[in-house]
């Protein structure tokens, strides 16, 4: 996977950019506050049709302006793409890939895969189970793009049994136990097809997880990652059933995949509270190399790796090991203190208020 350019018309702070790539490290330097995490944001965007930001369609509009696009001229395994994504405020977004319109959105996932380290990335072991849910999901969408159709219709089918469950008002009445018994039995098959698959996934990138945090960390430990749902043992049916009267009570769907953990153990104690900040910085760093990874096995094509200022957040020693344990292929780093010691890039970027320029 190779990106060669990047066109952004009305993107965030651009009006217009054309930015070209090297095949191997580009650099992206600049102040704060410039457009350097922007520029990034951008070629996410066109890999998941969202920011890794977190932020709404809205937003990534142009002041003043009613869209945007983003377009890029790629190369995978031999094959020339120009993906295209147009973002409109309080309408459809529109996307093609080789000038041919796409019926849906998520029909251009899977074209360009990127794998992204942002200074917010230590919430993958400090914050809460929705950061690791959330890795594992997008993890399984960059393998296959019908885990993207999955976490829609899981996310869908939870929302119905939620409205469903605030109408009832704690009442169990004969049609509200029918339309429940309804729910029920999309969301089992739909959660249990989601959890078997992020169990399998789990089971892969735990032995490269544990390679990778030797190498950020530059010391051995022992890493544990277990995704063991105490309702896959009796099925979500039976599960489902048997919270259901505390489901009507709270009003909430308190059993499925939607609240299911990642359990991340270093040197046998849970990370999330017993490791230090230095530690949990690292742990996070391996988790996206290992996802790296094995998006690379699985696929036969390296995602374009994205580099947003985690520089600014590292030591000298882990920016060293980090640098040394980047795999082949693209990456594109941005950083406002300088380049990292041993960062050899192909091209420079400079970027200030919303313009880039090569040198």
């Amino acid at each position: 996977m190779h990106l060669r350019r990047l066109w952004l018309t009305d993107f965030r702070g651009y009006r217009e950019a054309d930015v070209t790539f090297d095949e191997g490290l580009t650099a992206v330097v600049g102040p704060n506050g410039q457009g350097k995490t922007n520029l990034l944001e951008a070629v996410g965007y066109l890999a998941t049709l969202g920011s890794f930001r977190g932020a709404p369609t809205d937003a990534l509009i142009r002041a003043g302006a009613e869209r945007a696009i983003v377009r890029a001229e790629a190369e995978r395994e031999g094959r020339d793409l120009l993906l295209e994504a147009e973002l409109v405020a309080n309408g459809r977004n529109r996307t093609q890939l080789n000038r041919q319109p796409l019926r849906r959105a998520r029909d251009l996932l899977g074209a360009l895969r990127t794998t992204v380290f942002s200074p917010d990335d230590l919430t993958l072991v400090k914050g809460g189970p929705g950061d690791r849910r959330t890795y594992l999901d997008d993890t399984l969408v960059s393998l296959h793009p019908r885990h993207d159709q999955a976490r829609s219709d899981l996310d869908r089918i939870l929302r119905q049994r939620g409205a469903l469950l605030k109408q009832a008002g704690g009442r169990l009445t004969a049609e509200v136990e029918l339309t429940l018994d309804v729910f029920d039995a999309k969301l089992a098959a739909a959660g249990e097809a989601l959890a078997l698959a992020r169990r399998e996934l789990v089971a892969e990138l735990e032995p490269v997880l544990g390679v990778a945090y030797d190498r950020v960390a530059r010391r051995s430990a022992e890493v544990r990652a277990t995704y063991e749902p105490a309702w896959l043992a009796t099925g979500l049916a039976d599960a489902l059933l048997a919270a259901r009267r505390d489901d009507l009570r709270r009003g909430v769907s308190t059993v499925g995949p939607h609240r299911d953990e990642l359990d991340l153990v270093l040197g046998g104690l849970p990370a999330r509270t017993h490791a230090s900040q230095g530690e949990q910085r690292s742990l996070a760093l391996a988790l996206r190399l290992a996802a790296h990874e094995v998006v690379t096995r699985r696929t036969g094509s390296a995602p374009v790796l994205l580099l947003d200022d985690v520089f600014s957040e590292l030591d000298p020693d882990r920016s060293a090991a980090l640098l040394a344990s980047l795999p082949s292929g693209q990456t594109i780093l941005s950083t406002a203190s300088g380049l990292p010691a041993g960062a050899v890039p192909g091209r420079v970027l400079h970027v200030a208020e919303g313009v880039v320029t090569a040198g």
